[in-house]
């Protein structure tokens, strides 16, 4: 049996390119990147290169405000934890959403027990903020506002623009969790007024347990992770120089041209999937919106009276993986705090959603048998 991967959101398979990158510097270059010997050298010219590109990709002013971590998780933590640390003394009040991924939530948690207070804007039933309440939430002791570029639950696509532009002149420092956006939205850290930024490389055909955190110059955080001086005293623990090198040539891949098509591609597969749905008289509806500028790659599906835990076994049963939420919270039995932050915790959509989310090896033949197995799923369900 053949099986079809469409939970791209919870992580994607490396691109070969990034493999044969990785296997070559694996064999070819293993010296510490912080040693000043020819090995090391070598080692240093693959970790400047790489954070050169990566840089380049936000269009950060320069090379050094890019920081190696080991993922979006890491990524997140350091710059709220460090950022509420470090400017205690001049406010003790966040904002965040209330459908914020896990690594930001519980951090804003873990903060509330040190004595931090943190708002949480609720948002509407496509899964956005609404602009105004930001701006009647900031106050003169709020220090951080921490907003995701693109929700991995629904796709919902926050208006990252008119926040930066709100928080540039105030008190605030504006960080946002990029890990579902970067490689799919445009980002320029400079236009958007983004403070400090948080990515992962395994989102985008690049090795897991990698990712990074910019951080604009003038922010000085201390180093989240302590030991050595590497990352320039940043983040302490020898470079990972191998996965490094993958994750810059993950990002080369994604030239505008590849970045477009792949857009066009996830674009064109999410509808023909709901059109296919439709054509089979098949009762759902779509969590959030079906537009341009959502996350084109992800696609929430309210299936109404099946619940999707049975769904989700169902398909796998039948060769397919999907999701019901964030691959962070899957073994949880705790329903999606997106979704009941969309549409209350009594709605039907909590518990009987599943997402569906496409990758750059995905067919349209793919989708074609997914809906097939999955009418009949459904069909014998009745």
């Amino acid at each position: 049996m053949k099986h079809i991967y469409v939970d791209n959101a919870g992580t994607t398979p490396m691109a070969p390119e990034v493999i044969d990158t990785m296997t070559d510097v694996m064999k070819n270059t293993f010296g510490n990147a912080s040693a000043v010997n020819f090995h090391g050298r070598q080692a240093r010219f693959i970790l400047d290169n790489s954070r050169h590109t990566i840089a380049q990709s936000i269009n950060a002013k320069n090379d050094n405000e890019i920081i190696f971590t080991s993922g979006g998780t890491e990524s997140d933590n350091t710059a709220i934890i460090q950022t509420a640390l470090l400017r205690k003394d001049l406010g003790r009040h966040i904002i965040t959403t209330s459908i914020e991924h896990e690594a930001v939530l519980k951090p804003m948690e873990y903060l509330e027990t040190q004595g931090f207070e943190v708002t949480y804007l609720p948002v509407d039933q496509n899964g956005v903020i609404d602009i105004n309440d930001l701006k009647k939430a900031v106050r003169e002791d709020t220090i951080l506002v921490s907003i995701m570029m693109g929700n991995n639950e629904v796709g919902s696509h926050q208006p990252i623009t008119q926040i930066g532009e709100f928080l540039k002149d105030k008190n605030a420092w504006f960080h946002t969790d990029c890990v579902q956006a970067y490689g799919v939205l445009d980002i320029d850290v400079q236009t958007m007024n983004i403070d400090m930024l948080s990515v992962s490389a395994h989102k985008i055909n690049g090795p897991k347990f990698l990712g990074f955190l910019y951080k604009r110059d003038g922010i000085n955080l201390p180093s989240f992770v302590k030991g050595g001086d590497q990352e320039l005293m940043r983040r302490a623990g020898t470079e990972n120089i191998p996965a490094i090198a993958g994750f810059a040539k993950a990002v080369e891949i994604l030239t505008p041209e590849i970045k477009a098509e792949n857009v066009q591609k996830f674009m064109e597969l999410k509808k023909h999937l709901v059109t296919k749905l439709k054509e089979n008289q098949i009762d759902f509806e779509v969590n959030g919106l079906l537009e341009e500028g959502e996350l084109p790659q992800i696609l929430s599906v309210w299936f109404k009276g099946y619940e999707s835990d049975r769904l989700l076994t169902n398909l796998d049963l039948a060769g397919v993986s999907a999701a019901a939420g964030s691959a962070c919270t899957a073994g949880s039995l705790e329903p999606s705090h997106v979704l009941k932050a969309m549409f209350g915790k009594n709605s039907p959509r909590v518990s009987e959603t599943v997402r569906f989310s496409f990758g750059v090896y995905n067919t349209q033949e793919e989708i074609d048998v997914l809906v097939e197995k999955l009418v009949k799923i459904i069909n014998r369900g009745k």
